[in-house]
């Protein structure tokens, strides 16, 4: 990991006045960054993180009135439960982000039916496969443990899951703490993105985030070093 004044240098933080105008902001820079990739490909590519951080967020960037059509929105991790249950993160897209306008944007899911890691991987990899890499935007977040993504820092595979290699897409997650199978995209993947986020919301994720900028080998902070260009941190208190 990089030394803590060289890691300053791969990270702009924005900090907003309130977790509202931080949903406001961050959705209005997602939608302008959306537009640029549609007027120069024809197509926007998004990866979106779960959670209880992103509803407002998604609530707000439903109604951006962008060329929705010509969105695909994906997971950059998903634990393998089926989209009904309450803990799905397709479930939390469904419901807060593709909504309004909103509703015409392409979700591809990650759980395709199977709670075998391997398998739905696989799975997973496949239904990938095609789509228009990179990402134009890729949306983190962070958890009181320093993971984001599911680079949980017990995971039995977590050296793989850091090693920053993009060529199988999507990987299985096995660790005690996240309580589900699951399965995340590869760090290649991630920071490859023309746009990178973290949101984060409240003191005590600040709080690890400074350790993490100060030099504590947390997940979050491999993330930081591996991406090729800043990683946009917006938080509010």
């Amino acid at each position: 990991m990089k030394a803590p004044d060289d890691m300053a240098l791969s990270c702009e933080m924005h900090v907003l006045p309130s977790r509202a105008e931080l949903a406001t902001t961050l959705a209005a820079t997602i939608a302008g960054r959306l537009s640029d990739a549609i007027a120069k490909r024809g197509t926007g590519f998004i990866a979106v993180s779960g959670g209880s951080t992103p509803a407002l967020l998604f609530a707000e960037l439903s109604k951006a009135r962008i060329e929705w059509t010509k969105v695909i929105v994906t997971l950059i991790d998903e634990r393998l439960v089926p989209p009904d249950q309450p803990r799905s993160n397709a479930r939390l897209v469904a419901d807060k982000l593709l909504q309004g306008p909103a509703s015409a944007a392409t979700f591809i899911p990650l759980y395709h039916g199977t709670d075998d890691g391997e398998e739905a991987a696989r799975r997973a990899r496949a239904e990938l496969a095609g789509l228009p890499w990179p990402l134009d935007v890729a949306i983190l977040g962070m958890g009181p443990d320093g993971h984001t993504a599911s680079f949980f820092p017990d995971a039995s595979n977590v050296a793989e899951l850091l090693a920053a290699d993009a060529d199988l897409l999507v990987l299985p997650v096995e660790s005690a703490t996240a309580h589900e199978h699951r399965l995340t995209l590869t760090l290649g993947r991630i920071v490859e993105a023309g746009f990178l986020a973290l949101h984060i919301e409240g003191p005590d994720k600040k709080e690890v985030l400074d350790r993490v900028l100060a030099g504590e080998n947390l997940p979050v902070g491999a993330a930081i070093e591996a991406s090729p260009r800043p990683v946009q941190i917006f938080w509010a208190e």
